[in-house]
Formats: C-alpha cells, sequence, structure tokens
C-alpha cells in the first residue's frame, strides 16, 4: 500500500521536498552550481535520498517505476540504432544531397526532419540530420545556421504527432492509455502545421533574401551501400510501426521489434548498445522515485490546490503553464509533475493532449528548451556556432505560433467534434 502523509514523520516530509525542490532546481539549471551534478546524477541522487529518508519504502521502490516507458524509450533507441549502423540515414543523405537545388534545402530539412522524428526518437533523429544539413548547405553553398535551426525546431514540432516521438509523449502515453493511432489522429495535424509555420518563420528570418555562394563541383565521396544491409532494419520497423496502428501495445511491439533485431550474426551488440542514451534511461527511472516520493509526502494535493486557484482547467492557462514549466525545468520533468493534476480534469482525455502538445511544443523556445536543441548546437559547433541569441530570434514566433495553432486545434476543432 501507498504511504500516506500521516504517517510519515515531520523530518521525512521536510526532506522529501527539499530533495525534491533541489532536484528540479538541477534539472532547470543543468548542474548543481558548483558541482559537475548534471540532470541524469541529480535523478539518481534525489531517488536514493527519496529511500534513504522513507519517503519512498524501498518495497515501494519498484512501484513507483512505468516499466513500460523504460522498455519503449530503450527499444526505439535500438532500433534507431540498428537503422544507423545499417547506413540508413548515410543513405538518405546522399539521396538527397544529390537532387536538391538551392531553395528547396529549407523545407527539405525541415520535412525530412518532421517526419523521422514523428516515428522515432527526435533527440537521435537530431544526431544523425546535423551532418546531413551540413553537409547539405555546404554543397549548395549556403549558410549552414538556418537549417541547423530547421533540424531543431522541426524536430521539436515533428515529434508531437506521435507518442514515440519524445520521451515525455512517452510518458503521456502510457499514463493515459490513449491509442497510438489516436494520438496520431488528434495531433498529427498540429505537427503537420507547425512544420509549415516553422517554413514560413525561418524562411521570412532566415533565407528570404539569401543567395547561394559558389557551390562545391564535387560531391564528398559517397558512403559505401550495401542494400541488403537494409532490408531486415527497414522490415522490422515497418511491422513495429503497424503494429503501433493496429493498436498493439506499444511497449511490447518496439520491445519485440528491438529483441529481433538482437538475434544477428554480423552486427557487434557493442555497437549496438553504445547507441544508446543510457544516461536518459537512467534518468526516467530516478525521476519516478523522485515523483513518487513527492506524492507520498502530499505534493499531488497541493499541486490540485494550486491548479483549482490558477484555474488550469482552462486550457488557454493550462497551455501556458505548461510552456513555462517545460523551459523552467525540461519537459520531461514538467511532464512528471503534471501529469498527477490531469486525471482530476473535466476532461482527462482532452488534458493530456494538451499536455503532450505544449509540453513538446515549448521546447523550441530557447536553445535549452529541450534536449534536441543542445543537441543542434554541440554537435555542429566544430563547423559553425548558434547563438542564444540567433536562435532565440526564431525561437520566440515559432513557439508562440505553434502553441496558438495547437491549442485552437484541440480545443476548437477537435474539442468541438
Amino acid at each position: 500500500m501507498p504511504l500516506s502523509p500521516a504517517t510519515l514523520s515531520d523530518v521525512a516530509r521536510l526532506a522529501a521536498y527539499t530533495i525534491f525542490l533541489a532536484s528540479y532546481l538541477v534539472f532547470a539549471l543543468g548542474k548543481f552550481p558548483g558541482m559537475k551534478i548534471d540532470r541524469p546524477g541529480a535523478a539518481i541522487i534525489g531517488a536514493v535520498l527519496m529511500v534513504v529518508f522513507r519517503a519512498v519504502r524501498p518495497v515501494d521502490a519498484l512501484h513507483f517505476i512505468d516499466f513500460g516507458t523504460i522498455v519503449l524509450l530503450f527499444s526505439m533507441m535500438l532500433l534507431v540504432a540498428y537503422l544507423h549502423l545499417a547506413g540508413f540515414f548515410d543513405w538518405v543523405t546522399e539521396i538527397v544531397v544529390a537532387r536538391i537545388r538551392p531553395r528547396h534545402l529549407l523545407p527539405t530539412v525541415i520535412f525530412l526532419s518532421g517526419v523521422l522524428s514523428a516515428f522515432f526518437v527526435n533527440d537521435i533523429i537530431c544526431l544523425v540530420m546535423v551532418p546531413f544539413a551540413l553537409k547539405a548547405a555546404r554543397r549548395l553553398g549556403l549558410k549552414p545556421v538556418p537549417h541547423l535551426l530547421a533540424v531543431a525546431t522541426a524536430s521539436n514540432i515533428g515529434s508531437v504527432a506521435t507518442m514515440t516521438g519524445n520521451p515525455q509523449n512517452m510518458l503521456i502515453g502510457s499514463f493515459s492509455a490513449i491509442r497510438y493511432s489516436e494520438f496520431l489522429s488528434y495531433l498529427g495535424p498540429v505537427a503537420l502545421a507547425g512544420l509549415l509555420l516553422d517554413w514560413l518563420v525561418l524562411w521570412l528570418l532566415c533565407t528570404r533574401r539569401e543567395t547561394p555562394a559558389a557551390q562545391i563541383a564535387v560531391l564528398d565521396e559517397p558512403v559505401p551501400m550495401e542494400h541488403r544491409r537494409l532490408i531486415k532494419p527497414g522490415v522490422v520497423i515497418l511491422f513495429v510501426l503497424a503494429g503501433f496502428l493496429a493498436g498493439l501495445p506499444p511497449a511490447l511491439v518496439a520491445a519485440v521489434g528491438a529483441a529481433s533485431m538482437l538475434i544477428t550474426r554480423t552486427r557487434e551488440p557493442r555497437r549496438v548498445y553504445d547507441e544508446v542514451d543510457w544516461g536518459l534511461l537512467v534518468f526516467f527511472v530516478g525521476l519516478f522515485l523522485i515523483v513518487g516520493g513527492a506524492e507520498n509526502v502530499g505534493l499531488t494535493e497541493r499541486l490540485l490546490e494550486i491548479s483549482e486557484r490558477l484555474s488550469l482547467q482552462n486550457w488557454a492557462v493550462f497551455t501556458v503553464a505548461t510552456a513555462a514549466l517545460s523551459n523552467l525545468v525540461s519537459n520531461v520533468p514538467a511532464v512528471m509533475l503534471l501529469k498527477s493534476l490531469v486525471p482530476g480534469f473535466a476532461n482527462p482525455h482532452q488534458g493530456w493532449l494538451v499536455l503532450a502538445m505544449a509540453s513538446t511544443l515549448a521546447g523550441n523556445l530557447t536553445i535549452t528548451g529541450s534536449v534536441a536543441n543542445i543537441i543542434v548546437v554541440e554537435r555542429a559547433r566544430p563547423e559553425a556556432e548558434i547563438t542564444f541569441g540567433q536562435y532565440l530570434r526564431v525561437g520566440v514566433p515559432i513557439t508562440v505560433l505553434t502553441l496558438a495553432f495547437g491549442w485552437f486545434w484541440l480545443v476548437w476543432v477537435r474539442g468541438a467534434a
């Protein structure tokens, strides 16, 4: 049975609140001030301290961890790793770079990043799209920064479409029990319209007056491609996506697909494991326990009281509050914090969809708004530097426009359906 706040000592309650606030401070800042403690480290420390101070009993610890979310995230990482190692993304890069014209590069980067991020984890897509954007811009004599901004913003926007697009959507899919196809039908149009708005803003602010410099006459040496290596991962991915759309449990479908990919005579498993973001998985486990401890000491009840005073059941207010909190502490911790409120709403189904939309699209506001943005900035740094101001100049209008459309679509169009 879960602990009751009344059964806990004052020391345990004070410790739990302190641990919770300190952990979320690190989630907001990225590192603990004066120390080398990052977000995964803070999650581990916070989880351990919750158990030490008895806010979470050791026998209850496993019950707070949503293993469906962990399995889904891990399995999708493995599937994308096999696609990456098989050369799928290099193959797409070679095809696209060889055929596009300069004026077509911006929409190509936007929609390629967005579509791939809709079905695979957007953080991983950013890793493979940055080299593509740099190579294509260099080949066509264009400035790389606008196209790198396109990778970051479009990967966030595209990922809103499905529950496998980003980690926070995986959490929401698990907690809400919304079917994959239903999630896509509600939020797919938000992603599509968002990508069009992204294109409009980046064209107006960055590339409208850009003229190509001298193009590089010769492409880089093409990557040797053995197309037969793409057959198995391609078939498995198609079956996994078909399972999602058929309404089968996403975690189970993804796990079966990942397990089938591990049955191989040629691929060294260590190379696949190296592609997995283990820090993100650890972060999730720790976060489950931190929030579980906070719930045990009565934080959920306090949040429900605050939500009533702030009228969070007004969808416009909830959208703005979610976007603000997502930029303050990052979107995954924000969803973990707000997930306790949504079941108490008059329309929890709508609440889950608004939470997914707002927490994802809010990631485009600043460089630190999402992990995907940070990946793009850091991976591109040797060849192109994106300043905070450059990003903010496009991030603000893109975030405001996409959030406004997402709210309008879910509340006035789908809400009235």
